[in-house]
């Protein structure tokens, strides 16, 4: 699987984040030759335990975080902080949860559009259901290669690249976020479980800021 770096626009101090710095940073894609491929959309879900009666003791997790991606449809992924384990299930895991009425979707992420070349996504992070803007959430994917050390170089240089071109009429600044993957027991060799753990930091570091 290729690699995949995950980013996010920081304005700068004095600023806020809106639709119109998506539309400013797919101008510096297509400024770089990158051709509109198609949409996407990754939906990251924060899962809660219904407790009906507080004086039963139930034994599940606090916090269960989960991340679907329309490239990958027949997926659901976990992921397990306190653990530091993702786990890889059936989509239908999402219905069964359900029925059962073990947990509750808390939250949703959405992240949308699609923007390729040197694959190159760009989109909007929002609560599911409405227009509460979160942040701009930027991937980068290298497509020949799936060894995390050996593209590390190379993606870095393209970020540069792009920030370059980004700076020219905008004030920020894309940021890499790095989960330790080797935490979580990730080999070098990429995956959907470094995927999932990506866009679950992600969602986590998107709803801890504050908003106006």
């Amino acid at each position: 699987m290729p690699v995949k770096w995950l980013c996010y626009w920081q304005p700068s101090g004095g600023t806020t984040v809106s639709s119109q710095v998506l539309v400013d940073l797919i101008k510096s894609i297509e400024s770089m030759n990158g051709v509109r491929s198609g949409r996407w959309q990754v939906t990251a879900s924060q899962h809660r335990p219904i407790r009906r009666d507080q004086a039963v003791q139930v034994e599940c997790a606090r916090e269960l975080l989960g991340v679907a991606f329309s490239e990958a449809p027949n997926k659901y992924y976990f992921v397990l902080r306190p653990d530091h384990m993702v786990v890889e299930a059936d989509s239908t895991i999402q219905s069964i949860m359900e029925n059962l009425q073990v947990y509750r979707n808390h939250l949703t992420v959405v992240f949308e559009y699609q923007l390729g070349d040197f694959h190159v996504k760009a989109g909007r992070a929002v609560i599911a259901h409405s227009e509460n803007l979160r942040g701009i959430v930027l991937e980068v994917e290298y497509l020949p290669v799936s060894s995390l050390g050996k593209t590390h170089q190379l993606m870095q240089e393209f970020v540069d690249i792009w920030q370059e071109v980004a700076a020219q009429s905008m004030t920020g600044r894309i940021v890499h976020l790095e989960p330790n993957f080797g935490d979580y027991s990730l080999s070098d060799q990429y995956s959907w479980q470094h995927t999932a753990l990506q866009y679950i930091s992600l969602m986590v570091h998107f709803l801890s800021q504050r908003t106006n």
